[in-house]
């Protein structure tokens, strides 16, 4: 089973910076493509940065995904925050045709 944990989300002031991390298991950590979604109310979720070199255009230079083998968890580490990052993001894990996510955790960025 995989089992994905957010963890880091809460409230922060615009130019702030947070850390959310997704604590896994060794065999998800190891054999999945990982990475970071969010879905802001009202609007799809999208995409904003899987594996080690992929992130979407509005985070580009912001945000930078990372990993911990040591703890089988991966960091999306956000700087520069805007109001328009508020968001409940979630983690995936993927490979082939399967796909899991984690529950979430709520950014809010304040202006």
């Amino acid at each position: 089973q995989v089992q994905l944990v957010e963890s880091g989300g809460g409230l922060v002031q615009a130019g702030g910076s947070l850390t959310l991390s997704c604590a896994t298991s060794e065999r998800t950590f190891s054999s999945y493509n990982m990475g970071w979604y969010r879905q802001a109310p009202g609007k799809e979720r999208e995409v904003v940065a899987t594996g080690t070199t992929f992130y979407a255009d509005s985070v580009k230079g912001r945000f930078f995904i990372s990993r911990d083998g040591a703890k089988n968890t991966v960091y999306l580490q956000m700087y520069s925050l805007k109001p328009e990052d508020t968001a409940i993001y979630y983690c995936n894990a993927a490979r082939g045709g399967d796909s899991y996510w984690g529950q979430g955790t709520q950014v809010t960025v304040s202006s």
